[in-house]
């Protein structure tokens, strides 16, 4: 039976490198060897750009092979479990259990329960504690390591927080030059970014909270561990697809990161406080890479939380329609769209674009730090529809700090005055598009403004949920979908959580992801960490991790959030000067 599922790994592997281009070979002889694991299928992992750079990465330099792993489908995932074989890597179809290092690009909570699956596939211990010498080095980085690292410390070797770009050299330079397990981890904890979970003790309150972090004696461990942060992107390579293949949601899209951070700093948004300063790629790099890539993608999907703040995106769109490029972006931010813009991503064929007022209220949006009215929103909507855009998505969020049912019915009015000016531009034309509403309840993140705050309670989430479909419902062409309170608590005790959390994570892959049932197993209150106010903490889980912003600073904004006061980027802030001198 093992014999038999070996040969059929092998033998999907082959016929999925098949379909690729792009994929590395190397010997190994003389090599460090990385397995890089994505927690998911390989239907997922590959839509991914950051496992993709990550594998681009490791495989610039010459002296690492890196090979990838994922979660297999689920039938084979249940027949290589049930033989006993172990798991193997794509590209040479070696057991992961003997390269150097398993590392793991982790982006999502709901993985967390993967991370250990492909452990106990590969035949690999889930703590940290029960691995030795001859066990690959596992290290788990990806983007849940910027916000909150401690549900997943118990397992990990070494958690890598920060970008890639800075920790793969620093990891090669730490294995290269460490005589054994214990000497490298000392050489990693002394490296920015790198957090050894072993090499600190918690100590607790009689509350439960945290008191304190404490670095074990001995190993020099820093306190806190400051994240990687790529200082400039002048001489960077700008992330994009380097495999393609059809087996993914992006099959024929070349993914490119364009400008890396945020400067408007939605109180709520972790990725644009974490991801500062802003910085973009350089623009003949993007459009070289573009070129280069045209005979295997058609479209390109621009990645970024700010696109618009990139200086030269006019000359990028326009760079890459001439390539004869369909051109996905990311979410747009509305205070930068421009009718150039609008035009160049309807030239390229788009027929939807995806903006993210969050909530229908301008006193609700500067709660929240939005730093747009809705008759912006309504002008660029005019302006997205005047050039030819047929459809909208929209993203909403309830639950926020100090909302009232009057701004749920703000989302209503707003969304049926966006319709209105759809409806006003498609009849001459004949054909009406549609806006798509996606809402989510506010989950509260680490490294934000609203850290502190518990999450609404599941009771109050419903009735907002059932109200806003009770006043959406007689609106056509309108189609909103509402994530439910239930999948947003296991999201938030994840997000919030500290290594107690891990003995559920394990319960739960134990039992096909039944989070309840975990929870309940292992004894863990997911309402301490969900709907508990933490503004008296002394020390929070993730305050581990130095992500570069200060708790003082943190503390500002959350008293401006109460007195619905934005903080307002020097952009708009000029802007303000002069046009809306009164708002503030």
């Amino acid at each position: 039976m093992a014999g038999k599922q070996h040969w059929q790994q092998r033998e999907r592997a082959r016929d999925i490198l098949s379909r690729e281009v792009g994929f590395v070979q190397k010997p190994h002889g003389g090599r460090l060897r990385v397995a890089l694991a994505f927690p998911n299928t390989y239907y997922v992992g590959m839509s991914n750009l950051g496992f993709q750079t990550v594998y681009r990465l490791f495989n610039a330099d010459p002296d690492v092979v890196c090979e990838r792993v994922f979660l297999p489908p689920k039938q084979e995932l249940a027949a290589i479990a049930a033989s006993g074989t172990p798991l193997v890597t794509l590209e040479s179809q070696t057991p992961v259990a003997d390269f150097d290092i398993l590392a793991f690009s982790v982006s999502f909570e709901w993985d967390y329960t993967n991370v250990l699956t492909l452990l106990r596939l590969a035949g690999l211990p889930w703590r940290a504690a029960e691995r030795g010498e001859h066990h690959p080095l596992v290290v788990v980085g990806g983007a849940v390591t910027f916000v909150n690292p401690e549900p997943l410390a118990p397992f990990a070797d070494v958690i890598a927080a920060g970008e890639g770009e800075v920790l793969i050299p620093a990891l090669h330079r730490a294995m290269a030059a460490a005589a054994d397990r214990a000497d490298l981890l000392h050489r990693l904890a002394a490296e920015p970014g790198f957090y050894v979970p072993s090499f600190y003790d918690v100590q607790w309150n009689p509350d439960g909270t945290i008191a304190a972090f404490v670095p074990r004696p001995g190993t020099g461990a820093p306190l806190p561990v400051r994240k990687a942060a790529l200082k400039a992107t002048e001489s960077c390579e700008p992330p994009s697809t380097t495999i393609f293949t059809p087996d993914t949601e992006f099959g024929s899209r070349l993914l490119i990161e364009v400008v890396r951070g945020c400067a408007n700093l939605c109180r709520f948004c972790w990725a644009g406080y974490n991801y500062l300063p802003v910085r973009p790629f350089p623009a003949s790099r993007i459009l070289e890479l573009a070129r280069a890539a045209r005979g295997h993608a058609t479209r390109v999907g621009l990645v970024s939380i700010a696109l618009c703040d990139h200086p030269e995106i006019e000359h990028i769109l326009s760079g890459l329609h001439d390539l004869g490029y369909s051109i996905s972006p990311a979410s747009l931010r509305l205070d930068d769209l421009t009718e150039p813009i609008v035009r160049l991503l309807r030239a390229s064929g788009e027929r939807t674009i995806t903006i993210a007022p969050e909530t229908g209220s301008d006193r609700l949006r500067r709660v929240i730090n939005k730093t747009v009215t809705n008759d912006e929103i309504l002008d660029r909507a005019d302006l997205i529809f005047a050039n030819g855009i047929e459809n909208l998505k929209l993203y909403f969020m309830i639950g926020l700090p100090t909302e009232t049912d009057e701004d749920l019915v703000a989302i209503r009015d707003l969304t049926r005055q966006i319709r209105d000016r759809m409806l006003r531009h498609a009849r001459p034309r004949g054909a009406i598009g549609r806006i798509v509403g996606s809402v989510n309840p506010l989950v509260p993140k680490p490294g934000t403004a609203y850290q502190w705050l518990p999450m609404a309670s599941p009771a109050e989430i419903d009735q907002k949920i059932k109200r806003l479909r009770e006043l959406t419902a007689d609106l056509d062409n309108v189609y909103f979908n509402i994530k439910s309170e239930r999948h947003s608590y296991y999201q938030a005790l994840l997000s919030l959580g500290d290594r107690r959390v891990a003995p559920v994570i394990e319960a739960a892959e134990r039992n096909g992801g039944q989070w309840r049932a975990a929870a309940a197993e292992v004894a863990v209150d997911g309402d301490f960490y969900v709907f508990r106010d933490r503004s008296h903490d002394r020390v929070l889980p993730w305050d581990i991790i130095d992500g570069g912003m200060k708790a003082s600073f943190f503390r500002a904004e959350f008293d401006k959030s109460t007195r619905a006061e934005w903080t307002l980027p020097p952009k708009r802030q000029r802007e303000n000067a002069r046009h809306l001198p009164t708002l503030g």
